[in-house]
């Protein structure tokens, strides 16, 4: 199949042989942190050196959602739907309410500034789980320079009393970030010390404790090769849909690569959407995808 390569024979029924590789927008300057929005039928997605969160739809397709967007980086949805963003100029973590306006839920921990928010997920315990690296604050392109203040770290912020902790701190650079199905077990990108001559770059894996508030047995889980994991998904059987420099990288809940879809340009991050979440888009560079596939992304916000 054009455009597909099999590693494991598996990776065949994932993929279709008459769905091609879409174009919905070019033009942009680095896209990320995209989000389905079933509801409305839309997804959004971040033009970060461009400061603005962009909408496209099947029947208008790009139009502008929010400029300035104070730099916004990942995203995710709330249990009750509102959009919840990283901000890399505000250096917090951000919710939009139903009326528009938009809230600040963190922006430092113990009395010193946030360095990027980066990638965010929401646990069906309406936490919110995400990614402190130094990336967004190391130069201008994307929101501009500032010192940093704490180390690199994922954290858990819980909206019920406001309280926020870190939950893993041994990290050169935390990235993408996503649950599993069952939300037994976090991934996490490890994109390293980007400037570093031999960053560290794989994904690795947590387990939940049984209160499904802390983490344990932290071990990586896959390298990625070429390139690094910036963003990925779990489809409904918990593999792992990762972004890498030659395209998206299937792997199986083992950590052995399936097969990929190659992409002209670098994928930073991908959602899966549209009709019964088998739609997958994908931010690539300058470049927003489309492409249909015989998995359902798994089901959350």
């Amino acid at each position: 199949m054009d455009g597909i390569e099999i590693i494991d024979r598996s990776f065949r029924a994932l993929v279709l042989p008459n769905a091609p590789l879409e174009t919905l927008g070019e033009g942009f300057g680095w896209l990320e942190g995209p989000v389905w929005f079933a509801d409305l039928d839309c997804l959004l997605v971040s033009d970060l050196p461009h400061d603005r969160i962009l909408r496209w739809t099947t029947s208008s397709g790009i139009s502008i959602f929010r400029q300035p967007s104070n730099f916004a980086n990942g995203h995710t949805r709330d249990r009750e739907g509102r959009l919840i963003g990283c901000s890399h100029r505000g250096r917090c973590i951000t919710r939009t309410e139903w009326d528009g306006r938009v809230t600040v839920l963190a922006d430092s921990y113990q009395g010193k500034h946030l360095n990027s928010p980066n990638d965010v997920v929401c646990k069906s315990d309406g936490t919110v789980w995400f990614s402190d690296p130094h990336y967004g604050i190391n130069t201008d392109y994307e929101g501009g320079k500032q010192i940093a203040e704490l180390p690199a770290s994922l954290y858990r912020f819980d909206p019920r009393d406001g309280s926020l902790r870190i939950v893993a701190d041994d990290f050169q650079g935390p990235n993408g970030l996503c649950f599993s199905p069952d939300e037994r077990l976090l991934y996490v990108a490890e994109s390293g010390l980007q400037f570093a001559p031999d960053p560290v770059q794989h994904i690795r894996v947590f387990d939940l404790t049984d209160d499904g508030a802390h983490l344990t047995h932290g071990r990586v889980f896959h390298h990625i090769s070429p390139g690094f994991a910036d963003g990925f998904r779990c489809d409904e059987d918990g593999r792992i849909w990762s972004s890498a420099a030659d395209g998206v990288h299937c792997i199986d809940s083992s950590g052995a690569l399936l097969g990929k879809i190659k992409v002209p340009s670098l994928v930073s991050n991908l959602t899966f959407g549209g009709r019964n979440r088998s739609r997958m888009f994908l931010c690539a560079s300058h470049t927003l995808y489309a492409i249909y596939v015989n998995v359902r992304g798994a089901a959350r916000p």
